[in-house]
Parts: structure tokens; C-alpha cells; sequence
């Protein structure tokens, strides 16, 4: 029998209506609402309900027997990157600093910032990731920063810029005119490009930081920063930004897996997110993924996948992995003690949460996106895949959501209202043209390093080599709370 003949996708500014799914619309009660429709007029949600009217000329997305939810949020991903894609699976965290902070990094042009830009925001729309955090550390000059948000731009997604600079100080690239001018010229903020600033807190005590802190301040911008991360950044980052006064309910703290109960207090404190990248901590060594001890802390969490150079671009992976190591930590504790875990205390509707409205909060866009109600910002993903096997019975939708679904169930992605994905395939994408950018980037880099470099990066030795106790090449400050360097 001849599969149905492809829809055509609904026309920019055309009123959609996806008929008859079950909604996860993320409320405070984790609602599900079979057989609803999702009307969506311009911009926004119109309405939420059964057997909706609509105007005419509505698109109508049949969405029966699918999820319907709202748009996943990254809070942490270096989108420059994704060029990169895998290069680094066998990587230690170690072995990442020494090949982006201290070897190769250099070696990335503008072009290649705006090639991994690129494939990372269409690899976000495809996965149903609607807002990415482009953590963006590679920006070496005003002229990688400028391609950095070309390629956004170009995609039409959600995203943040988060201004950073790992060959210099943050005291050093944020002081610049040129700096404040790119900030004033290029990210006049919307809830469609938002702004913050990113860079690491060494723990050095004379805190050289602070001046990023305030140029931060001044122009207004959350600042999002790794914390917790084994060998790099610890407890005396945390408290020298607590109590000069810069951790505040916007501040996103990355990884934050290997901190002391008194860090965690300043966070919970002072009403700051924690990005967990769960895949990342799990491989990487940051420390082991955080959220059985943020929640005992009642701290809020969002998730992010870090890098493609490791781990795949979807949020899907994040939330498995998620419960996966939140469980396992919880079984552990319990039978040192004897004991049996009898009920599961983090629950499928909670990383899902995470993962939408979540995000949206650590991003200050939690009335924007990140859950489906009328008036809000029309970011929703339709998980239906009527050719798979995976896509049906669905009898626990938060479940299936966090367990079964996977980035070829995402059926259709609307952003800011417009279609972005439908039936499967990306609108308006000229995926070979992304492709061709992508390969001369991996062709530069191939070239740069010489191939024996290439290879041998792509495949480190086994034997142990010595701990980087500090990857930040501007600054010589080492703390024996790392490895008595």
C-alpha cells in the first residue's frame, strides 16, 4: 500500500491547529489532556481544548495518537563546536581542555564559528529543541562573535548569545569598546536573541572576575557560568561571587557536581539555576550529575547536552539520562545503608519539566515559552510516528516523553508560531548547503593540524597522562583544592 501523499506545510503567519493529541501542557498540576487541540494564531497559543473552533484558512496538523508539548530549552551547549561533531568520544574533560584551550582552539576562523553555529540551531529545530543557550567561549574576536550571530540569525529558532573568550581573561575581552559596541549593535534583546555573558570564577582570591561581574551588571546581562567542575572551578568561585554580591535569581551555574552543602546553600539562597548536562558529568568527570542533591536542596535545575564534540544534540537524551543517573545515585545511597528504595522520588514529569519550563526559567523567558497556554509564545513540539513501533501504545505520556520518544518521533516544531519542522522534515532548510560549510571546516581543521594531529586527537592514548589543573591560559593561579599544583 502507497504511503499518504505529503502534506504541504502551513505558509509563515497561516493559523495552525494541531487536532486531537494528548497535550502536556507543563502546569503545576503536570496536567495531561487527551484528544485536545492546540490552536495557534500568529505569534501565540489562541487556545487549548477540545474540538476547537477556528478561523478559516487554519492548517490543521492531525496530531492523534501523538504528544503535544512545548519546546525544549538547552541552557548550556557550544554551539561552535558541532562542526566537531563526535571528533572527541573517547575524550577525557582533561584531554578537551587540552585541545580546545590550549592547542587547537586558536585554529577556529570566524567561518568555523558561523559553520557549527549553524548545523548545531538546525540539529536543535529538528530534535524539537526550540530555545538553545549558544555557549558560545570560542569567541576570540569581534569577528567570530559576528558570525556567531549571523548563523542564528539564519535559523529560526530561539536563542541566547552567551558572550565568552576562553584565550583571555574576562576582566580583559569584557572591558573593550569593541566588546560593548557588538553588544549594542547586534543584541538588542528579544525573546527571539537573548544576551548573557560567560565565563568561569577561577576561585582566585583576588577574584579578577568582578569586573566582568559589573561590565555584567551595567549592560544588564545574566551571567552564566561552570561551577562544580572537578579540577577547575569549586567552592571558593561560588563564594567569592555570593558574597561580592553578583549570584542573583539569573545567575545559571553549569555542572555545579562537585560543590560542598555550603555552596549549594549560597545557590539555593540566592534563587540561581543549576544547567545539569548529565551525559557530560556522567563521561567527563565534572563530578556525578547533581540533581539528587540540588533537589534536596530545593534549587531549580535545567538540563543542557554541553557538546556534540561528545554527545548528541537532543534533550531527550538528557532527560534518560537524567532519571538514569538520579535513580542510580538514590539505589547506591540506600544500599550502603542497608536499605531498599521502594518508590522513585524523581519523577518522568519532573525532567520533562525541566527540559521545558525549566530552561525557560533559568532563562528569564518562563512567560514567554516553556509551557502551553493561551497568550504565550507558540513553541511546541507534536511527537507522533505513525511508522514506528516506539510511537504507540502511549499509556504514560510523561514516560514515554522521557523514555521512549526520540528526535525521529518529532513530527512537527513550530517557534514564535511559524512551522519549523512538518511531517518529519525541516522547512525551509537547505540542509546540503549546511553540509557544505560544515565539510570545509572539517577540511580547514584537517588541514591545520596536519593529519597525524587529526588522527591522533581524535584517538588519545590510554596510559595515563598528567591532571590539568588549570585550563585557563590567561591566568597562573592554582589552588591545592585541585591536585596540590
Amino acid at each position: 500500500m502507497r504511503a499518504p501523499a505529503p502534506t504541504p506545510a502551513p505558509r509563515p503567519g497561516q493559523p495552525v491547529v494541531l487536532r486531537g493529541g494528548t497535550v502536556l501542557p507543563v502546569d503545576a498540576r503536570r496536567s495531561v489532556l487527551p484528544d485536545t487541540d492546540v490552536l495557534v494564531v500568529g505569534q501565540r497559543i489562541e487556545a487549548v481544548g477540545p474540538h476547537l473552533d477556528v478561523p478559516e484558512g487554519t492548517a490543521e496538523v492531525d496530531a492523534t495518537g501523538g504528544i503535544v508539548m512545548p519546546g525544549m530549552v538547552d541552557t548550556h551547549r557550544h554551539m561552535w563546536q558541532t562542526a566537531m561533531r563526535g571528533y572527541g568520544a573517547d575524550w577525557t574533560l582533561t584531554q578537551y581542555f587540552v585541545w580546545y584551550y590550549l592547542e587547537h582552539g586558536r585554529a577556529f576562523r570566524p567561518e568555523d564559528v558561523h559553520a557549527g553555529n549553524l548545523l548545531s540551531a538546525v540539529e536543535a529545530l529538528d530534535a524539537g529543541v526550540t530555545t538553545t543557550v549558544d555557549w558560545s567561549h570560542g569567541l576570540q574576536t569581534l569577528d567570530h562573535a559576528e558570525a556567531a550571530v549571523d548563523a542564528l540569525e539564519a535559523v529560526p529558532g530561539r536563542f541566547v548569545l552567551a558572550y565568552g573568550n576562553i584565550q583571555a581573561g574576562p576582566w580583559e575581552w569584557s572591558r573593550t569598546a569593541g566588546f560593548r559596541s557588538f553588544v549594542e549593535r547586534r543584541l538588542r534583546r528579544s525573546d527571539m536573541l537573548g544576551f548573557q555573558m560567560a565565563f568561569d570564577v577561577t576561585g582566585d582570591p583576588a577574584f579578577p572576575e568582578r569586573a566582568a561581574f559589573e561590565v555584567a551588571r551595567e549592560l544588564d546581562a545574566a551571567v552564566t557560568t561552570h561551577a562544580g567542575v572537578w579540577g577547575a572551578t569549586g567552592d571558593d568561585g561560588v563564594r567569592l561571587v555570593h558574597e561580592n554580591g553578583f549570584a542573583d535569581e539569573r545567575t545559571v551555574w553549569v555542572h555545579a557536581a562537585t560543590l560542598s552543602e555550603d555552596s549549594y546553600h549560597r545557590i539555593a539562597a540566592t534563587g540561581g539555576t543549576v544547567s545539569v548536562s548529565t551525559e557530560s558529568e556522567q563521561s567527563c568527570g565534572q563530578g556525578y550529575p547533581p540533581t539528587w542533591v540540588l533537589r534536596s536542596h530545593g534549587i531549580p535545575v535545567a538540563l543542557s547536552m554541553d557538546t556534540s564534540v561528545w554527545w548528541s544534540g537532543d534533550l531527550f537524551s538528557a532527560m534518560r539520562a537524567t532519571l538514569g543517573a538520579d535513580r542510580s545515585r538514590e539505589h547506591l545511597e540506600a544500599h550502603v545503608k542497608g536499605d531498599t528504595v521502594t518508590n522513585c522520588h524523581l519523577r518522568a514529569d519532573q525532567v520533562v519539566e525541566w527540559a521545558t519550563l525549566g530552561g525557560a526559567r533559568a532563562l528569564g523567558l518562563q512567560d514567554v515559552v516553556g509551557s502551553v497556554e493561551p497568550g504565550k509564545k507558540a513553541d511546541l513540539v507534536l511527537l507522533k510516528n505513525d511508522r514506528s513501533p516506539v510511537m504507540f501504545p502511549v499509556l504514560h505520556p510523561y514516560g514515554h516523553v522521557a523514555f521512549q520518544a526520540q528526535r525521529g518521533d518529532v513530527h512537527t516544531v513550530l517557534v514564535d508560531g511559524r512551522v519549523v519542522k512538518h511531517e518529519h522534515e525541516l522547512v525551509g532548510v537547505d540542509l546540503p548547503a549546511v553540509r557544505r560549510t560544515v565539510e570545509a571546516t572539517v577540511e580547514h581543521l584537517r588541514s591545520a593540524l596536519g593529519p597525524e594531529a587529526w588522527e591522533r586527537g581524535m584517538n588519545p592514548e590510554v596510559p595515563t597522562t598528567d591532571v590539568l589543573d588549570n585550563p585557563y591560559t590567561y591566568t597562573d593561579f592554582r589552588t591545592a583544592a585541585t591536585h596540590g599544583a
